[in-house]
């Protein structure tokens, strides 16, 4: 046995408890039939961008509330007529959409990206929706008192959207939509794979919201607000656990029906790789991770990015 294989062995027969209610499923079939009834009205207009190679688009369209979601849609000039796979990439926490000179590796390859912001968050993306009670430093516990005005209800259906945006574009193949994402945006590939069977591939790195009972015991990473929205408001420890139940990556893994290929580092203490195998272990279709052993929440940076265009390259090659 090698080293990695002895260090992550036990992350491997890592099966806490599911947290999942007896509505879960009701709550999220009620959840996609309320976000679909609201208009795309998708808009994209062109942008000026110096390289001959790539045509860039300023992007939105109406999240899951009317919220404007803004975005980038970024199409390789050397395509053919054919419609092309498309990469939605999802960010980071407190992060944006980006500038398109992050996705060209992605581009050069023949892939249309579309890269989105998470409302209320770093980018120009606002929130329309209503709270009925405040919250604590961030917003991974806005309107965890109420698991229909939660944060993440809001924006796994606003990225599921950005799906029905990429579908939307006559020069996409919709038969060919690709998810990728680090941290929060792993997490975020995780919840739409599992809420929507249109894509074909996820590619996850260090991905949140698994495990969340132990994200916030541990005061791990984003949801450590969620420890100091309790300190305030104790009682409501049992309330906020089971609306939390219905976002927790680890409830939703059984759902997953397209390719995952994922990554995590042994000394991440933002996203434990041990709290995202509690997801990874429930994933029932095919699946492969790649493991750090000695990085942190940056993951395997550069360098796994290279393995997954090698990843592309060798089992989607026919696309590119």
């Amino acid at each position: 046995m090698g080293y990695i294989e002895n260090v992550s062995k036990e992350l491997y027969q890592y099966f806490p408890p599911l947290t999942k209610q007896d509505d879960f499923d009701a709550f999220w079939s009620k959840t996609k039939e309320q976000a679909g009834k609201v208009e795309l009205a998708p808009e994209r207009i062109k942008v000026s961008y110096p390289g001959r190679r790539a045509e860039v688009y300023d992007i939105s369209y109406n999240g899951m509330d009317g919220t404007r979601i803004h975005g980038w849609l970024i199409l390789p000039a050397f395509r053919s007529g054919e419609r092309i796979p498309c990469l939605i990439h999802y960010h980071g926490f407190s992060g944006d959409r980006g500038k398109p000179s992050e996705f060209m590796h992605w581009v050069m390859l023949g892939l249309a990206v579309l890269s989105i912001d998470c409302r209320d968050q770093g980018g120009k993306t606002g929130n329309q929706a209503s709270y009925s009670h405040g919250f604590v430093q961030n917003v991974a516990s806005k309107g965890v008192h109420c698991k229909e005005e939660y944060y993440y209800r809001y924006a796994y259906m606003d990225c599921v959207k950005a799906i029905d945006f990429a579908c939307a574009q006559p020069e996409i193949e919709p038969g060919k939509i690709i998810l990728e994402g680090a941290s929060q945006g792993g997490a975020l590939g995780m919840a739409v794979a599992a809420l929507d069977e249109r894509p074909v591939l996820a590619m996850v790195d260090v991905p949140s919201n698994s495990n969340l009972v132990a994200r916030i015991e541990g005061y791990h990473g984003a949801f450590a607000s969620v420890a100091e929205y309790l300190k305030k408001h104790p009682e409501q420890s049992d309330l906020v656990m089971n609306n939390l139940s219905y976002f927790d990556t680890m409830n939703l893994a059984s759902r997953i029906k397209c390719r995952v290929f994922a990554s995590v580092a042994l000394k991440d203490e933002v996203c434990p790789p041990l709290m995202y195998f509690a997801t990874y272990n429930r994933i029932k279709s095919e699946k492969q991770i790649v493991i750090y052993p000695f990085n942190g929440h940056e993951g395997g940076g550069a360098g796994h990015t290279e393995v997954k265009l090698a990843f592309l390259q060798e089992h989607y090659g026919q696309w590119l």
